[in-house]
């Protein structure tokens, strides 16, 4: 057989291997990665539906006389806003944000509103950035992000530091959204690697939401600050899941679909081996929240649900192609959808009618939970041997925290000594952790 007459042959071959990934790819839905996670509490997903409203008041030229506020409004009380920066006031260094003294949930809040694409500093920040370029604290994160987090921290640390010495009861809040999710992000885990200029603030009364963000930080600090930094994704959103240089999607946001499908097409022919190994990969942060609030293929809304885990493989790795995929990135449809689901969560917790002493056993078992699942995702890291940045060694985390300090500690893990290794590591890095307590005071 001649090798022209084989052409027709393998052109349908080719034809039917595209046909048959394309299938998949559409068959592919969001409910599939989390359909294995936990349902989450209405205890600890209570703050989300009151933090995006927070995040939404910054974009209010004055909180007293509200343009766009949602039904019931922000929720905010003008005279508990301690500080208030414009575009204007950051000088194109980070998007606006707000310190807020939540004295009805004794939080002291900072929240960042998401990109303005009207602003071109805001695109500046997000696209100053290359992969593997900025090494922080024993991994990878997103300059352009850093270095705004930087700037905050280094204009409002005596704020913050004289607001959590008047209020030693207070916790430490860090919310934001797209953009502003991955600065509070590095913004928390500056704030830990820097307590005492914050007071010697212990660790478990600093918390973060990070509402649909980018990903911004490498898979061993994702991992590393799981039992502070919590990320919440409503069902399709396509950033958290967008590998693609953000510069380069923003870019192409005429021909997004097309982006979309080749990155789709990228994501199929990595090996997860290959992607776990990148240690430059960076990663949505911390716990995950992925709020399902449609069937796959429906128009027709569900009951929402929260499920929640601390994946390590598998980490929102796929984009779903989906006509929400860009919608489900507004805020405001968060702030609803995940209104609805507290909402369905406290009706349920209603329901079931739970004497309050059961319920606090019930939070303080969910908060041991929690931990342990924390440590299995620690572990898991160290199974799949997660590179370090400036190791060829095998391991996971570089720096860990050992008492109140953070004292820098090399572990590394060769295979005849990964048990040994993964319980030196185990015991540092739970030492001082305490996250019933921080479940319970959520």
């Amino acid at each position: 057989m001649s090798v022209v007459s084989c052409l027709p042959i393998l052109e349908c071959v080719y034809c039917l291997a595209c046909a048959r990934w394309v299938w998949k790819k559409f068959l592919y839905t969001a409910g599939r990665e989390s359909e294995n996670w936990g349902v989450a509490t209405a205890s600890e997903f209570d703050p989300v539906p009151r933090l995006c409203r927070y995040i939404l008041s910054v974009c209010e030229e004055d909180i007293r006389n509200p343009i766009w506020a949602p039904p019931g409004g922000y929720g905010v009380n003008p005279d508990w806003i301690i500080s208030k920066k414009t575009h204007i006031d950051t000088e194109g260094r980070v998007t606006p944000y707000m310190i807020y003294l939540d004295h009805d949930n004794a939080d002291i809040v900072v929240c960042i509103r998401g990109l303005t694409l009207a602003r071109e500093s805001d695109f500046l920040v997000l696209f100053d950035n290359r992969l593997g370029q900025t090494k922080f604290d024993g991994g990878y994160v997103h300059n352009g992000l850093l270095k705004a987090a930087q700037w905050i921290f280094e204009g409002d640390c005596e704020i913050l530091r004289g607001l959590l010495e008047r209020y030693p009861d207070y916790r430490l809040t860090f919310a934001g959204h797209s953009l502003g999710a991955g600065v509070v992000t590095l913004l928390t885990i500056l704030s830990i690697k820097n307590r005492e200029k914050l007071g010697n603030i212990e660790r478990k009364r600093i918390r973060c939401f990070a509402i649909a963000p980018a990903r911004c930080i490498s898979l061993n600090l994702a991992v590393r600050y799981a039992d502070v930094i919590n990320s919440i994704v409503l069902q399709d959103d396509f950033l958290p899941r967008t590998t693609v240089a953000l510069e380069d999607a923003f870019k192409s946001i005429f021909c997004f679909p097309c982006l979309m499908c080749i990155m789709c097409l990228k994501d199929t022919c990595t090996l997860e081996e290959k992607k776990l190994k990148d240690p430059r990969r960076l990663y949505a942060p911390g716990r995950l929240y992925h709020v399902i609030v449609r069937k796959p293929f429906s128009l027709g809304k569900i009951s929402p649900t929260v499920r929640t885990a601390v994946p390590v493989d598998g980490r929102f790795e796929h984009i779903v192609l989906s006509c929400n995929m860009t919608a489900d990135h507004r805020i405001i449809w968060i702030l609803q959808e995940c209104q609805k689901a507290l909402d369905m969560l406290l009706e349920k917790e209603h329901l079931m009618d739970i004497p309050t002493e059961q319920r606090m056993e019930r939070q303080a078992s969910i908060a041991k939970e929690h931990k342990e699942e924390h440590r299995a995702a620690l572990q898991r890291a160290v199974a799949l041997d997660v590179p370090q940045v400036d190791s060829p060694s095998y391991g996971t985390f570089h720096e860990i925290e050992e008492g109140e300090n953070s004292d820098r500690t090399e572990i590394s893990l060769e295979s005849s000594d990964r048990r040994k290794s993964w319980d030196e590591l185990a015991g540092r890095l739970f030492k001082q952790m305490d996250l019933g307590e921080v479940l319970r005071n959520s």
